[in-house]
C-alpha cells in the first residue's frame, strides 16, 4: 500500500492544479468582462512556479540528514515554499495582466483558497518526497542486512571446511611417519596420494556446490590414501541409482568426512576386512546418499568422536535451511549415515 502511494502520489497535484484552474475560470462563468489571455497567463505561471517549487522541495527534503521529524520539516517547508509562490505569482500577475481589472479584482477575492490549495498541492509532494526517501533508506537497510547474513553465512561454511581438513591431515601423516619404520615405500607412495589429494582440495576450496561425479572422483582419491593406510582390510562398493543422476548436484566437501567417520569407527575393534557400503539414489529432486560402516557396540569409542558430523549437519543447514537432511541410525551392529540434497 505505501509503495503504491509513493508510486501514485505525486500525480495528486494535477487534479489540484485543475481546481486552481477552475477558480481561475471563475469570472468567465459569471460573465464578467475578462479576457482569456489573462486566465492562460494565470494557469501558466502556476504551473511553472509549482514544478520550480517541486524540485525544490525535493531537493532540501533529500539533504535533510534524519528521520526525526522529518514530517514536521517538510510541512514547514511547504508552508514557506507555499507562501513565497503565492507572494511571487501575485507579483507577476500585477505585472502580466495590470491592464485586466476585471481578473486582478477576481484574484483578491481568491486569495486565501489559493493559498489553501498551492500549501496543499506542495505539502503533498514533499510528504510524498519524505515517504520515497524512507523508503529508500530502508531498501538500503535492507540490503546492508542481506549483504552481513550472507557475509556472515559465507564465513561460517568456508569456517567448518577449514575444520575438517586438518582432522584428515593429522591421521594421514601419522600414518605416514608409522609406515615410515615399517615400509618406505609404502609411505613414499601415500605421500604422493596425499598431495594429489590436497592439490584437487585447493582448486574445489572456491567451489560451492558440484557435480555428484566430480565429488565420487574425489572421494576415490582419499580412498587411494585409505587404502594405503589399513590395506587390504577396508572394501568399499558404491551403488548408484536413478535417472540423470550424473546432472545432481551436491555441496564440496559433504562426503569424505562422512566416509571418514565411517572408515575410522568401522575399522576400530575389527582385525579382519571391513565393507563400507555407499548407496547413492536420485528421487524426487532429493539426492539420497547413505553410507554405512559396521561398528562395535560394546567398544569404546574412539576419542574426538562426532565433530565431523555435527560440521556437516551444520552445513547443510546453512545452505539449505533444513535440519532434517543428515539422519542417524544404529542398527544390528550397523552405523548409518544417510545426507538429503536437495536439487
Amino acid at each position: 500500500m505505501l509503495q503504491k502511494l509513493v508510486k501514485y502520489g505525486r500525480l495528486l497535484p494535477l487534479p489540484i492544479l485543475l481546481f486552481i484552474f477552475g477558480i481561475a475560470t471563475l469570472p468567465f462563468g459569471s460573465g464578467m468582462d475578462t479576457s482569456w489571455q489573462s486566465l492562460a497567463k494565470d494557469c501558466g505561471l502556476h504551473l511553472v512556479l509549482v514544478v520550480i517549487a517541486n524540485s525544490f522541495l525535493a531537493w532540501q527534503i533529500k539533504k535533510y540528514p534524519t528521520k526525526v521529524l522529518a514530517s514536521a520539516h517538510a510541512t514547514l517547508l511547504s508552508l514557506f515554499s507555499a507562501v513565497l509562490l503565492f507572494v511571487i505569482a501575485d507579483v507577476f500577475l500585477c505585472t502580466l495582466i495590470f491592464n485586466d481589472k476585471v481578473y486582478l479584482s477576481h484574484i483578491d477575492d481568491t486569495e486565501s483558497m489559493r493559498l489553501i490549495l498551492i500549501w496543499m498541492c506542495l505539502g503533498w509532494v514533499a510528504h510524498i518526497t519524505v515517504l520515497r526517501k524512507h523508503q529508500a533508506d530502508n531498501q538500503k537497510e535492507i540490503e546492508m542486512h542481506q549483504h552481513a547474513v550472507i557475509s556472515l553465512r559465507e564465513a561460517e561454511l568456508f569456517r567448518l571446511r577449514q575444520q575438517l581438513q586438518p582432522h584428515f591431515l593429522y591421521n594421514s601423516l601419522n600414518s605416514i611417519n608409522a609406515l615410515i619404520q615399517i615400509d618406505a615405500e609404502k609411505a613414499q607412495e601415500m605421500v604422493g596420494k596425499l598431495s594429489d589429494f590436497l592439490r584437487l582440495s585447493v582448486k574445489r576450496d572456491v567451489e560451492e556446490s558440484i557435480a555428484i561425479e566430480e565429488e565420487l572422483n574425489y572421494i576415490e582419491s582419499y580412498l587411494a590414501i585409505e587404502s594405503v593406510r589399513f590395506g587390504n582390510r577396508l572394501s568399499i562398493e558404491i551403488n548408484k541409482s536413478g535417472e540423470h543422476l550424473s546432472k545432481a548436484k551436491i555441496p564440496a566437501f559433504i562426503l569424505q568426512p562422512i566416509l571418514e567417520n565411517a572408515i575410522k569407527f568401522g575399522l576400530y575393534g575389527h582385525t579382519g576386512e571391513v565393507i563400507i557400503k555407499i548407496d547413492i539414489a536420485l528421487k524426487d529432486q532429493l539426492l539420497h546418499i547413505v553410507i554405512e560402516n559396521p561398528f562395535d557396540a560394546s567398544a569404546q569409542a574412539p576419542r574426538g568422536t562426532g565433530f565431523g558430523l555435527e560440521s556437516i549437519s551444520r552445513r547443510l543447514n546453512i545452505l539449505f535451511a533444513r535440519a532434517d537432511l543428515l539422519e542417524i541410525k544404529k542398527t544390528n551392529n550397523i552405523f548409518s549415515s544417510m545426507v538429503k540434497i536437495p536439487q
